[in-house]
């Protein structure tokens, strides 16, 4: 498999494992009456002011917040497309896991550093909140690129 091949499967496996992330993230606001997040919309107030850009307005913030998390989804499969020819043996489950630490340490991460969440004040609901779809995504991301590399 070349190395594109590798990216462009990645892609569609960050795509899978996006759409489940999202399904599981709108079943968990559905389920327990919780409101989406604020974060990505802080993220976007944040780097527009890093950037010297006008403040968006709500509407645009809330788009770009989310168009934010397609980004992550979508580039964290590309970089997996690259990393996961070379490391055949790791059994799905152990990338899968490795890779939902890996998209929470980017973007929760980044949010801390950038001062606009702090997770030690997380609650044990918040941290199920954000774990279970991260590894929800992680599986479908792995399972999706490992059968479209099947497909060869």
């Amino acid at each position: 498999m070349s190395r594109m091949d590798g990216v462009l499967r990645g892609v569609l496996a960050g795509a899978a494992g996006t759409a489940v992330l999202n399904a599981v993230t709108y079943a968990d606001m559905s389920v327990r009456g919780r409101p989406s997040s604020e974060l990505p919309s802080k993220m976007v107030d944040r780097f527009a002011e890093q950037l010297h850009a006008p403040k968006p307005g709500a509407n645009r913030r809330q788009g770009l917040g989310a168009l934010l998390g397609y980004a992550d989804g979508f580039g964290t499969g590309a970089l997996f497309g690259m990393l996961r020819p070379r490391m055949r043996g790791v059994p799905w489950y152990v990338a899968a896991a490795a890779l939902a630490a890996f998209t929470m340490t980017a973007s929760e991460g980044t949010a801390t550093a950038m001062k606009q969440t702090d997770p030690a004040q997380w609650s044990a609901a918040d941290w199920l909140a954000d774990i279970v779809p991260r590894l929800m995504y992680g599986a479908v991301t792995v399972c999706a690129f490992d059968l479209l590399a099947q497909s060869v």
